[in-house]
């Protein structure tokens, strides 16, 4: 029996983990940083113990035994496939809600785990030597950190003499994520579907499959949209990529939950084992949806801890079946048209669909750090097929709400209302050529004047401040200076001319008739800015007056982009610069990011010092343009 159980994680996961353990009546305990100390996942506990980080080992499992759990729950990320945690774990005589440690450290690198495919007759992609003359090779390749995951320290080369660039890139970003920067260098597929196995087994020797993912929707081999089943499988390519993978967690002695990932080749039509995930993952949701255990549903969270308790599984793999379709969307704090740039601040507003599911610790006035990963929450829809689930998903983005702070929820929503992703054309490399079109702020811009006006016209309550109060009385006419000048005659019903009627006001939401067209939104209204969620996208709208004191777009200062470190400076004061050219180097969030010249010139100061660590929106060089210098 397991009484209390210790996450090891913190945000959506401990959440979620916390949901399952209260069903069962398991005492539950979190812990938390100096950073998360008023975090959701704190409160949400029967018990919550401080600990230094996340990360250390020895304070994670003397927070256990303090509390007495009898079992710690390790979620994603972190801790979760460190095989030197789960001997501590052992060895302090409790249970790790997962495999044990001989499992992690033989399908934790991605080298091991290669062989243990070999050995359970599972395909593997074709690979090189990384010491091997790379003029050797049949390119394109692809070269990936050996201990690693989640597209941290993998570079694609297409050419030789691309070759030894990308692997010191690599192997950098390999040390810098995991500790170690051993490498493999396999085959890349040009175009294939990413496609994972979710097994699970038991101390028994029993384990099954609980269907597949299709996980090809992706960005720099970082998933972003998830769904199950996988949409193009044939019934006897499920079996085999199925088989596959049970094939491989009996080869290993794989207890409890774990997934197999696979790559599907679009041309041939073969798979090839890529790696084993020996912890729950991100988007197990939608595979939580879809399943059937002899016609109930299912909770993995539940198996885990079942597990965990020593109890056999208790079904068989005939018990399991599939109903319907459903599509997971990772909410971000990041940028995508800002070229994805991770985003770090507090929220102002937050609003998540109701629905939906919605796997989230986000709350309005909530401080976002870079000193964890960006994911916010996540979207799932289910609908009783593919079509009716991603309608269902594009709704439940038109509802999320997130203000203060920029995510890639409109991204997410433009994506899946796509074409591309409507008939599953989308493989592994489509997002990394091709966009989604940045956002239209005309409808945002016409419910900001909408909402301008309103402020304008009365100094009593409003339906966008913090209670909500909602508003009421006569019209009127009024000029407002947003990022342009926009007229908006109330009395009449226009906005710059265009028929606007005001449907509803309240709480912050605005919906509108525009043109004929029915338009709703999430409106904030601060001192300084009007904020929009319109569609998922967050539009900031500021007057002209008000950018006074902000340093302008072109005049040649070149700032830190995200809070991160210095890695390299590569001009001086003085020098001459040709638009583009490298001035510096940065790392944020583990990625190496390049700081550019906006346009030649010359260098008139630099900020940036090796090794700095610096704020978002820090100076860190300035470039006067060459017509001013001649």
């Amino acid at each position: 029996m397991i009484h209390t159980v210790l996450v090891a994680n913190r945000g959506e996961i401990a959440l979620r983990v916390f949901r399952t353990c209260a069903r069962l009546g398991i005492r539950t305990v979190a812990i938390y940083t100096d950073v998360d100390a008023d975090a959701p996942h704190t409160r949400a506990a029967d018990e919550a113990v401080w600990v230094p980080s996340y990360l250390y080992v020895d304070g994670v499992v003397a927070a256990a035994q303090e509390v007495g759990a009898e079992a710690i729950h390790p979620g994603y990320g972190f801790l979760s496939e460190r095989a030197a945690f789960a001997h501590t774990v052992a060895e302090a005589g409790m249970r790790l809600v997962g495999p044990s440690a001989e499992v992690m450290e033989a399908m934790g690198r991605k080298d091991h785990a290669r062989e243990v495919a070999v050995k359970a007759g599972v395909p593997v992609v074709p690979s090189y030597d990384v010491g091997d003359d790379p003029a050797t090779f049949a390119y394109p390749v692809l070269v990936k950190a050996a201990a690693g995951g989640g597209g941290k320290g993998m570079r694609l080369v297409r050419s030789a003499a691309d070759y030894p660039e990308a692997l010191a890139a690599a192997r950098r970003e390999a040390a810098s994520a995991f500790g170690d920067d051993a490498m493999l260098v396999e085959r890349y597929v040009e175009s294939g579907r990413h496609v994972e196995v979710q097994v699970l087994g038991d101390t028994h020797g029993n384990v099954v499959h609980l269907f597949e993912r299709d996980c090809s929707t992706q960005r720099r081999h970082q998933k972003v949209l998830e769904e199950a089943p996988g949409p193009t499988l044939t019934p006897d390519l499920r079996e085999r990529i199925t088989g596959a993978a049970v094939d491989l967690a009996r080869q290993v002695g794989y207890v409890s939950a774990g997934t197999v990932e696979f790559l599907l080749d679009n041309a041939t039509g073969d798979f090839y084992f890529l790696e084993m995930n020996t912890r729950l993952q991100v988007e197990h949701p939608v595979t939580e949806a879809v399943v059937r255990i002899a016609g109930g549903e299912l909770d993995l969270v539940e198996q885990q801890l079942r597990v965990a308790a020593g109890e056999a599984l208790s079904f068989i793999q005939d018990d399991v079946t599939l109903e319907g379709h459903a599509i997971e969307a990772r909410v971000y704090a990041e940028d995508p048209f800002g070229g994805f740039l991770p985003q770090a601040g507090a929220t102002s507003l937050v609003r998540w669909p109701s629905d939906v599911r919605v796997d989230h610790a986000l709350e309005s006035n909530q401080v976002v750090s870079t000193s964890y990963d960006p994911m916010l929450g996540k979207v799932v829809a289910y609908g009783p097929d593919r079509d009716a689930a991603r309608q269902a998903l594009v709704g439940a983005l038109d509802d999320t709400a997130i203000l203060g702070l920029t995510t890639n929820a409109g991204f997410l929503r433009a994506l899946v209302a796509s074409d591309e992703f409507r008939d599953a054309t989308i493989d592994t490399a489509w997002l990394d050529g091709h966009g989604m079109p940045a956002p239209d702020a005309d409808i945002p811009r016409v419910m900001a004047a909408w909402v301008s006006a309103m402020l304008a016209a009365y100094d009593v309550g409003h339906p966008f401040q913090a209670d909500g109060f909602r508003l009421g009385g006569p019209p009127a006419a009024t000029l407002v200076e947003l990022d342009r000048d926009v007229v908006v005659d109330r009395a009449a019903g226009t906005v710059d001319g265009v028929p606007v009627h005001q449907v509803y006001a309240e709480n912050h939401t605005l919906e509108l008739d525009v043109d004929g067209h029915r338009v709703r939104a999430v409106v904030n209204v601060q001192p300084d800015i009007v904020e929009v969620s319109y569609r998922g996208q967050r539009f900031v709208l500021t007057g002209p007056d008000r950018l006074d004191d902000h340093v302008d777009v072109g005049d040649g200062t070149v700032g830190a982009p995200m809070p991160g470190t210095v890695l390299d400076v590569r001009v001086a004061e003085g020098d001459a610069v040709e638009e583009g050219q490298v001035l510096g180097m940065m790392e944020a969030m583990k990625m190496e990011l390049s700081l550019t010249a906006p346009f030649a010139g010359t260098v008139t100061s630099v900020g940036a010092r090796s090794g700095a660590q610096v704020a978002m929106g820090e100076t860190l060089f300035v470039v006067v343009h060459e017509r001013e210098t001649a």
